[in-house]
């Protein structure tokens, strides 16, 4: 996509083929190396997962509050749902959004599956002064320590998850996979080319991708902070450059389905499909009108996709 396009409004949609064209940007030299030490290191820590049962009721799930640590000496808390009915065949972490988690997800099409919910360094369950709970500030935390980065971090919480999830379910080794949504999709796509644990992942309106169309593009949320802090600073792309997932999809040697919107006012459709774009096959998308929105037909879109969703990962 040329850099000298006139800018559309976020909720304006794009034209499927404009974004199906998207490359990612250039690779650091040494992106790979950086991110495969990172992993060793993180592989090292000994997550240390408890879990107390909340007492609370419900018909298909046993509910568990959860908490792991991670690097750092970040203690991160969560939930952890195992199904009442079945079998436990396989694992699956959870990601969510930059608006943190309340609550786990109990409609998700995985069965027989233990559902781990983490929620990530400074959010939600997982406070870490002095790392803000607002997005807003959160995406800015370190941005001048490209090594301490916030996004490294919860990158590494991922893979804490992934290793908390086998020391609690160790049977579901080799059947573990990961959703991520928004800020949860992007981390996912930084976290998955360099943990061959996870053997398939889905990602929902993922950001994170391609920073330096991120900068250019209006937008909301975390991708305005750092438009915002770039324009002060002027130093924001020389982090951003190891910290982009359109770069890091590249890299993944696993089957991934993207969820991916032609228009969306928190996480510029380019960035979402530098993403989808950059992956390798085997792949697959789903086309999202929106992302980040209430809209017409958006449970029709979001049945569909579930549907989608139970077929991706029934080979799990």
């Amino acid at each position: 996509m040329p850099e000298s396009v006139s800018l559309p409004d976020p909720a304006h949609p794009f034209p499927l083929s404009q974004l199906l064209q998207i490359e990612p940007p250039p690779t650091p030299d040494d992106f790979a190396a950086v991110w495969r030490e990172r992993y060793r290191q993180a592989r090292a820590v000994h997550p240390k997962p408890r879990i107390i049962h909340t007492g609370t009721a419900h018909p298909d799930f046993e509910l568990y509050d959860l908490q792991y640590q991670s690097t750092d000496q970040v203690t991160l808390g969560g939930w952890v749902l195992i199904p009442k009915h079945e079998p436990v065949r396989r694992g699956v972490v959870v990601g969510h959004g930059y608006g943190g988690r309340d609550a786990p997800d109990f409609h998700l099409p995985i069965r027989e599956a233990a559902l781990l919910f983490p929620c990530f360094r400074g959010l939600s369950r997982s406070p870490h002064p002095p790392i803000s709970p607002d997005p807003q500030y959160h995406v800015l935390h370190d941005i001048d320590r490209p090594d301490r980065y916030i996004l490294r971090g919860c990158t590494e919480d991922l893979w804490l998850g992934v290793s908390a999830l086998l020391h609690l379910f160790p049977a579901v080794a080799g059947h573990v996979g990961y959703l991520g949504i928004s800020f949860g999709g992007g981390i996912g796509a930084l976290a998955l080319p360099w943990d061959l644990r996870i053997r398939r992942a889905h990602f929902n309106v993922p950001t994170f991708g391609h920073h330096p169309l991120r900068m250019q593009y209006p937008t909301y949320g975390s991708g305005a902070a750092l438009q915002s802090y770039q324009q002060r600073h002027g130093d924001a792309l020389s982090t951003l450059a190891y910290y982009d997932a359109a770069v890091a999809a590249r890299f993944v040697q696993v089957p991934v389905h993207v969820a991916a919107a032609l228009s969306d006012p928190m996480v510029t459709p380019p960035g979402q499909f530098a993403i989808y774009n950059a992956l390798p096959h085997p792949k697959q998308r789903y086309v999202l009108r929106h992302g980040h929105a209430e809209y017409e037909g958006q449970a029709q879109e979001e049945e569909e996709l579930l549907q989608d969703l139970n077929a991706f990962f029934h080979d799990l």
